[in-house]
């Protein structure tokens, strides 16, 4: 008997209908609890708060009851802070798929941060891990209807008083305020970006029409599910198409990181660009460089040599990855570069928290353009702004379903990115070639105002920087009226416990005119470096590892002065 061929057309009317109907995360929850029921929707990777499609929807459900009988209704803020887990979503859908409204809270705030987004947001509820209590305070406890312990959905705080089974809930509107996500990003004071279903739900059909996803694949959750990035396009996008997210139990630090993809395979993992560059530049090049034979097939047979270090790292990260996605912040070129040498199957996106996140996109079986976040996505209109004639570059500003609804509680500040025709100004300057792909060049407040005028990128000279055997990452900033770069040493290049001794400054200084005779000779006249100030600590990053630059500001570094010889 023939086999039966299944019609394409079928498959596209299939997704077409699901893209026009959930158009709400609770018309998501509905279609995908009830067209996958018997499939596994999320779990730990070593198997533990495993849910069935079936079973998550029966939990969402009697968790969202249980709100509803201490009042919790429609509208009302449900925080959540906590590390990665199963119970996160079930936290999620509880709120959202009802007309709450979902506050997610990224796992490395502080006590201070905390509270603030607690009385910002107004929340009545809080789910929270037993490993982030210690940063609850005592102030945010009194004030709580209901504090629920997430690894056991357990209420730790409820009053009786407040048993008032008047929580009623409906069917969230498009429109309607799904989540606020409070970010600080790299420039200082929080801000509660709303996002709605329209948001939300827009970007999901956006990332199917980017990358298909289906049922059989494996989805790796490694970054915080809080963050929009991680939450859009890894979270709630294995849940809209069917699919299994897996999620580690604990810190995703190499030697578990390795040992979760060995063990389930994952065929979609979203990461930041700093996890694949360490891959490369403290694994795989110094490997190429201390072998005889693969530095002799790097000269004479490159593209053989590329092809089985491709093959190697599908194999390192489980075997079976189809789509590795890179976002959060701009890729170093000579990863990008040796990435596609080795076809391996990276792919690029482009957004921000305002934008629910996706703009942008370049995906893995199209042809790359180095240093290109792709053409705009799926329904998502794009052009630049106050583009400068002599060197096309202008300000991305983004229209479309993805565009947030404003900043919670702060008009002034959604009045300077929202203009009245819906166009949302993200603040980062690009250029665009006449293939409609973008090219991100930094950020407008970070751009520095040349002697003669021009713009000068410090991203762009920290790229040439990163690239410096020794180096791990920099920072580079004005002062004085000159650039000065604060450099983060590898710990294998310098050893702060010989802090004391000569030869340590001696080698120091080295080092440091080794950056600036390099950078100097490397970089065009207005981007040249005055000074190189060495850091001892790491740089305090977001949770998309982007330098919160604004920290740094009047920062000297972290080297001691050398002591003097004289009496």
């Amino acid at each position: 008997m023939a086999k039966k061929i299944k019609s394409p057309y079928k498959a596209w009317r299939k997704y077409r209908h699901r893209e026009q109907t959930c158009t709400t995360l609770h018309k998501v929850f509905d279609y995908a609890t009830t067209t996958f029921a018997k499939r596994t929707a999320y779990q730990y990777v070593d198997g533990g708060q495993k849910y069935t499609y079936e079973e998550f929807r029966r939990k969402v459900n009697q968790l969202s009851l249980r709100m509803t009988r201490f009042g919790i209704k429609h509208g009302d803020r449900v925080a959540i802070f906590s590390q990665n887990m199963p119970n996160w979503v079930v936290a999620f859908f509880s709120a959202t798929a009802f007309g709450r409204v979902a506050v997610p809270i990224l796992p490395d705030s502080s006590e201070t941060e905390l509270t603030n987004i607690l009385n910002h947001s107004e929340s009545k509820v809080l789910f929270i891990s037993q490993r982030m209590m210690p940063k609850l305070s005592e102030e945010c406890r009194e004030k709580l209807t209901l504090i629920i312990d997430i690894e056991t959905l357990e209420f730790i705080k409820k009053n009786k008083e407040d048993f008032k089974c008047n929580g009623w809930v409906k069917a969230p509107e498009p429109d309607d305020l799904a989540c606020i996500i409070y970010t600080s990003g790299t420039t200082g004071k929080a801000k509660g970006v709303m996002l709605s279903h329209r948001n939300l739900s827009s970007n999901l059909a956006a990332a199917f029409k980017a990358k298909p996803a289906f049922k059989t694949d494996r989805f790796l959750s490694i970054l915080p599910a809080a963050h929009t990035y991680e939450m859009s396009l890894s979270t709630l996008y294995s849940f809209y198409v069917g699919a299994t997210c897996y999620t580690l139990p604990k810190p995703p630090t190499p030697t578990i990181l390795l040992g979760a993809m060995k063990k389930i395979k994952p065929t979609i993992v979203c990461s930041v660009p700093l996890i694949i560059e360490k891959v490369v530049k403290n694994s795989v090049w110094p490997t190429i460089q201390k072998s005889r034979v693969l530095s002799w097939a790097e000269k004479r047979i490159p593209h053989i040599l590329h092809w089985f270090i491709g093959r190697r790292m599908v194999s390192s990260f489980g075997g079976k990855l189809t789509f590795f996605g890179v976002g959060g912040a701009k890729l170093d070129p000579a990863v990008e570069k040796f990435l596609i040498d080795c076809n391996f199957p990276y792919a690029v996106g482009y957004g921000l928290t305002e934008t629910a996140p996706l703009v942008c996109n370049v995906m893995v079986n199209k042809k790359k353009h180095l240093g290109s976040i792709g053409p705009a996505t799926y329904k998502v209109d794009i052009r630049l702004d106050n583009v400068n004639p002599a060197n096309g570059e202008g300000e991305i500003v983004v229209r479309g379903d993805n565009v947030m609804l404003g900043y919670y509680k702060d008009p002034e500040r959604t009045l300077q990115v929202l203009d009245d025709e819906g166009w949302f100004h993200t603040n980062d300057i690009a250029t665009v070639d006449e293939n409609g792909l973008y090219y991100i060049k930094g950020r407008l407040n970070n751009t520095i105002l040349g002697p003669s005028g021009e713009n000068i990128y410090p991203e762009e000279i920290e790229q040439v920087i990163n690239n410096i055997e020794g180096v791990e990452e920099s920072l580079v900033m004005e002062r004085d009226g000159k650039l000065v770069a604060l450099v983060k040493f590898q710990d294998n290049a310098i050893d702060w416990d010989q802090a004391t001794e000569d030869k340590w400054f001696e080698e120091l200084e080295a080092r440091k005119k080794a950056v600036l005779d390099w950078v100097n000779k490397t970089v065009g006249k207005n981007s040249k470096i005055g000074e190189v100030d060495a850091m001892k600590e790491p740089f305090e990053k977001t949770a998309t590892q982007k330098i919160r630059r604004f920290k740094y500001k009047d920062s000297h570094g972290d080297e001691p002065q050398k002591p003097s010889n004289k009496e």
